[in-house]
């Protein structure tokens, strides 16, 4: 293999546009090879902006690309599955968006069809390569907080009164995979699972819903064991919240809200001690979180490395969410 991972992007989507394609771009160690789209007009000035070679007008045409090592799947969530399968099939390795698949019989199907094909898999969970996020969990690692025990988690933002009326947006969808517990809520059930180090046992949930059928607005709770819980929300209709918190035995890390999306400017956290009020701040200098997560991939792609997080991983996350799903809809608590 080349000393650069030649990468092929499924879809023009926004998340492409602003983040990955413009990541792989700048990372040592790979290329943007080609992109697929179907409207090309539409892609073209992505495509000279990033002087990417190849500009295919079907996904079909790029995954037989012979020349692409990997693909970059930023597709609606219900196109995740069918999408992988077939650029796994085809011998690519895949970094596909979060959440992995619409449920975990999907992930799960997704997982197996990458160790048949001896290709990676990743979910693009890219707040877990930033420095701040290392920080933390090895902080967390060395005791400083005594033993977790509490998680709150917020991922919230208000979309458009339009928008919401019409019902148009993907996200608002329930058959392409919408929502907002698996739009932004796999990222706090992500972060409690990876910061307890631990599989929850039972979860709880209320939801609001949008008239096409999916959750808007919802929160719940999270039981492990050992006394531990977690909190958490997620929302269409309530204005930002982006943040997490840790609570030990010991003491607790806070974040601003900008926790999962800190861009490139510098990341602060607070450590506060077991009786501390304030606590101390301290900052993590800025960098491309995105950047991190394809060089990390690519990297294993390249057998440099071993990828840090493995298709079990989102394979429990999906098993949690689909729990919380159930919960919501049947206000019981479901067992994970």
């Amino acid at each position: 293999m080349a000393d650069r991972v030649k990468w092929g992007v499924l879809g023009c989507a926004l998340i492409a546009r602003k983040c990955v394609i413009p990541a792989i771009q700048k990372s040592r160690n790979g290329r943007v090879h080609a992109l697929a789209t179907r409207l090309p007009a539409k892609a073209a000035k992505v495509v000279a902006e990033h002087k990417i070679g190849r500009c295919y007008d079907s996904y079909d045409a790029l995954i037989a690309d012979p020349a692409i090592d990997a693909v970059y799947i930023p597709l609606p969530n219900h196109l995740h599955h069918p999408w992988t399968i077939k650029a796994l099939s085809a011998g690519k390795h895949v970094l596909c968006e979060k959440p992995l698949a619409c449920n975990a019989r999907e992930a799960r199907a997704m997982a197996d069809q990458a160790a048949a094909a001896g290709k990676l898999l990743m979910e693009a969970f890219m707040y877990r390569f930033h420095p701040r996020s290392r920080r933390i969990k090895q902080l967390i690692g060395e005791g400083g907080i005594g033993d977790p025990c509490l998680s709150r988690s917020a991922f919230c933002f208000r979309m458009d009164d339009d928008m919401l009326s019409s019902g148009g947006n993907i996200r608002l969808k329930p058959d392409m995979g919408g929502g907002a517990l698996m739009d932004v809520g796999c990222y706090g059930v992500s972060v409690v699972r990876w910061f307890m180090d631990a599989e929850p046992l039972q979860v709880q949930a209320q939801a609001v819903y949008h008239p096409a059928g999916v959750d808007v607005h919802m929160a719940g709770t999270l039981g492990f064991t050992g006394d531990k819980l977690a909190v958490f929300e997620v929302s269409f209709i309530a204005a930002l919240q982006q943040t997490y918190t840790i609570v030990g035995s010991e003491g607790a890390i806070e974040l601003p809200h900008d926790a999962f999306v800190p861009w490139e400017k510098d990341a602060v956290y607070t450590h506060r001690g077991r009786n501390d009020e304030t606590g101390q701040r301290h900052t993590v200098k800025g960098a491309d979180e995105y950047q991190l997560m394809v060089e990390h991939f690519a990297d294993a792609v390249q057998q440099k490395t071993n990828l840090n997080f493995s298709p079990d991983d989102s394979i429990a996350n999906m098993r949690v969410l689909d729990a919380i799903a159930e919960a919501a809809r049947t206000g019981k608590t479901v067992r994970v």
